[in-house]
C-alpha cells in the first residue's frame, strides 16, 4: 500500500544531507516531534511582489495548461496522521474541535460592520468584478469594500457573500470579515481622493456617479440601501495565489499548490455550497509585517457567486447558470455530442429543476441532481482536478461535523425577506451535506478517532455513525513495527472483532496495526487502514489509508 509522505521539511533536510555528504541523514519513518500540527511557514521574509491576473488568460492556462498527466501523488502537507496542519493557509476548527452556535455564526468578525453613526467616507471607486461598489472608511477608521445587490435582484448577492464567508471559515480557511449593512445615500461622502474609472481613465468621483449606481442598486421601501460590507484585510495586498506551482519569491512557500490538501480538498466545500467561481482571481494573498519583513497569508474572498448566485452573459449579477457546476465552460464532449446528435441528445443540466422563481432571492440551487464527485468549477482548477479519495475524505470529515443547527443559523445570517426562501435553503445545504457524506464515506475504509486507552486500541466508524452503512466485523493483524527500517513482523494471526477496541499486543516500542471493514452495503470498507502506535508515550503517530 502507498504510504504517506514524510513532512516537507524533514524531507528536505533529508535530501539536504545527502547532497552535501553522499549520505542519507535520517531514514526514519516518524520523528520524535511526529505527527505534526503547525507548519511553520511564517518566517520573516522580504515583501513579496505583487501578482496581478487576467481572468482571460487564467480561463485559458487551466482550461489547456496544467491538466493532470500520470499519477497523481499524495497531498504533501498533511501530517503522519493525514491532517492539515495549521498554517498561514489553514487554521484547524471545527473538523478538529467542537463549536458552539455562537462562535460558528461570529466566524471571522470582530468589529460587528462599518460604524453608520457617522457619515461615511467613499475613498475609491471598485474597479473588476461584476458588481458595483465603493471602498469606505468609517469614524473609527476601518476600510470596508461594499458592493450592492441589482434593483431586480434582492438578496441575491449579499446574502451568499455572508452566509459562505462564515462557513469557509468554520472549515478552517483564512477569509474577510463581511456584514451586510444598510444604509442611506446621504449617510456618504465623496473624499477627495475617490476616483473611478470612466472609459478606462481614472477621474474624481462626482455625486452623478453615485446617482448613477444607486439607481441599479436594491433599495428598502424606506430607501436604505442594502450592501455587503467586506473589512479590509491585515497587511499589504500582494496578489492572488494560484492553484499550482508556488511563489517564488516566497521562501516560505514550498509546496507545489496543487499538491496542498486543502486546496484540493476545497472542491468538496466548493460543491457542497456551489461555489463555482472557485479561481485565483477570487483569493488574495497579504503581506503581514513585523518590522522591516514579516510573512504572506494566503485568503479565499468574495462569495457573492455561490449558493444560487452567479452571473449572466453581461457579467451582471443574477441567478445562478443552470450549467453551472454541472459542466465548464469550455468543455468540448458535451458540444460535440450536441453537435453529432444534431440537437437530439440534450445536455443532463437542462433537465434539473430549479425553485426559481418561486424563490427568488435564493437564485438557483437544488439538491435532487446534485452529485458530489461530478461536480464542476467554471473551468478546471489545478488542485480540484488532483483531489483524490483521501483529500476527499478529509474534507468530507469537517462537512460530517456541521449540524443541521449550524446550517440553519448561518442561513439565517443572509436575512433573506421570506421566511420559506430561508427553510427551502436550509434544506437544500443539508440535503447535499448528506449526499457529500454518503458518497466521499463509502469510497474507503472510514475508520477514525483512533486513541490508546488503557490497554486497548479504540476506533470509530464514521461512516456508521452516518448511516452510510453498517459494519458486520473489523479484520486486524498487529505487527511489531521498527520504525529505524521500516518494517513490520507479524505478532499474531489475522483476527476479527464486532468492536471498535483492540487489546495492545506487548510490544516495543512501536506496534503497527491493519484494519479492515467486512459491510455488505460498503464493499469499500474492505481497504486497509494501517495504524502505528508509538509505544512509549503511547500515541498513535500514524495513519494509512488504502485508496
Amino acid at each position: 500500500m502507498e504510504t504517506l509522505l514524510k513532512p516537507t521539511i524533514p524531507k528536505l533536510l533529508g535530501v539536504v544531507g545527502i547532497l552535501a555528504f553522499g549520505v542519507e541523514v535520517d531514514a526514519q519513518r516518524f520523528y520524535p516531534d511526529d505527527p505534526l500540527w503547525v507548519d511553520h511557514d511564517n518566517l520573516p521574509i522580504a515583501k513579496p511582489s505583487e501578482v496581478e491576473l487576467s481572468t482571460l488568460y487564467d480561463v485559458y492556462e487551466h482550461t489547456f495548461k496544467h491538466r493532470p498527466d500520470g499519477e497523481i501523488p499524495r497531498a504533501q502537507n498533511v501530517n503522519t496522521l493525514g491532517e492539515v496542519p495549521n498554517s498561514s493557509w489553514f487554521t484547524n476548527r471545527i473538523g478538529m474541535h467542537d463549536m458552539s452556535l455562537d462562535e460558528i455564526v461570529r466566524g471571522p468578525a470582530q468589529t460587528g460592520g462599518p460604524d453608520l453613526s457617522q457619515p461615511l467616507t467613499i475613498i475609491a471607486g471598485k474597479s473588476g468584478g461584476i458588481t458595483p461598489g465603493f471602498t469606505l472608511q468609517d469614524v473609527r477608521g476601518d476600510i470596508y469594500f461594499v458592493k450592492f445587490d441589482p434593483k431586480k435582484h434582492p438578496n441575491l448577492s449579499t446574502a451568499p457573500d455572508v452566509i459562505v464567508s462564515k462557513f469557509f471559515h468554520m472549515f478552517g480557511y483564512n477569509v474577510p470579515e463581511n456584514y451586510i449593512a444598510y444604509f442611506h445615500p446621504e449617510q456618504l461622502l465623496i473624499g477627495p481622493k475617490a476616483r473611478v474609472k470612466v472609459q478606462g481613465k481614472k477621474v474624481p468621483m462626482g455625486p452623478e456617479y453615485l446617482n448613477e449606481v444607486f439607481s441599479k442598486a436594491a433599495a428598502r421601501d424606506d430607501g436604505a440601501i442594502r450592501v455587503i460590507a467586506s473589512r479590509g484585510l491585515s497587511g499589504e495586498p500582494v496578489g492572488p495565489f494560484k492553484f499550482y506551482g508556488t511563489r517564488g519569491d516566497d521562501p516560505n512557500d514550498i509546496i507545489p499548490h496543487e499538491h496542498r490538501r486543502e486546496l484540493r480538498g476545497y472542491r468538496v466545500f466548493c460543491a457542497w455550497l456551489n461555489h463555482d467561481d472557485s479561481r485565483s482571481l477570487n483569493t488574495l494573498d497579504m503581506f503581514v509585517r513585523s518590522g522591516e519583513r514579516g510573512h504572506v497569508v494566503h485568503h479565499l474572498i468574495d462569495f457573492s457567486s455561490t449558493l444560487g448566485s452567479g452571473s449572466n452573459a453581461a457579467r451582471e449579477i443574477a441567478p445562478q447558470n443552470p450549467r453551472a457546476g454541472h459542466e465548464y465552460i469550455i468543455e468540448l464532449k458535451p458540444f460535440l455530442l450536441t453537435a453529432f446528435s444534431l440537437g437530439l441528445w440534450e445536455r443532463p443540466w437542462r433537465k434539473v429543476r430549479y425553485e426559481y422563481p418561486m424563490h427568488a432571492e435564493l437564485g438557483r440551487i437544488e439538491s435532487t441532481k446534485f452529485q458530489p464527485h461530478l461536480w464542476k468549477s467554471e473551468y478546471p482548477n489545478p488542485a480540484f482536478e488532483r483531489m483524490l479519495l483521501d483529500d476527499a475524505y478529509w474534507a468530507t470529515k469537517i462537512v460530517a461535523r456541521v449540524s443541521d443547527e449550524a446550517i440553519a443559523a448561518l442561513v439565517r445570517q443572509g436575512q433573506y425577506h421570506s421566511g420559506e426562501a430561508e427553510q427551502h435553503l436550509t434544506r437544500t445545504l443539508i440535503e447535499r451535506r448528506d449526499k457529500i457524506v454518503r458518497h466521499y464515506f463509502a469510497q474507503l475504509n472510514p475508520l477514525d478517532g483512533f486513541a490508546v486507552e488503557g490497554d486497548a486500541l479504540v476506533f470509530r466508524n464514521l461512516g456508521e455513525e452516518a448511516g452510510v452503512a453498517t459494519a458486520e466485523t473489523y479484520a486486524f493483524q498487529w505487527f511489531k513495527f521498527d520504525n529505524d527500517s521500516d518494517t513490520s513482523t507479524p505478532l499474531a494471526a489475522r483476527g476479527t472483532t464486532t468492536h471498535r477496541r483492540l487489546a495492545l499486543p506487548s510490544a516495543d516500542p512501536w506496534l503497527r496495526v491493519e484494519l479492515r471493514t467486512t459491510s455488505a452495503s460498503a464493499p469499500l470498507w474492505s481497504k486497509a487502514v494501517d495504524v502505528y502506535i508509538r509505544m512509549r508515550d503511547r500515541t498513535v503517530v500514524g495513519i494509512e489509508r488504502e485508496l
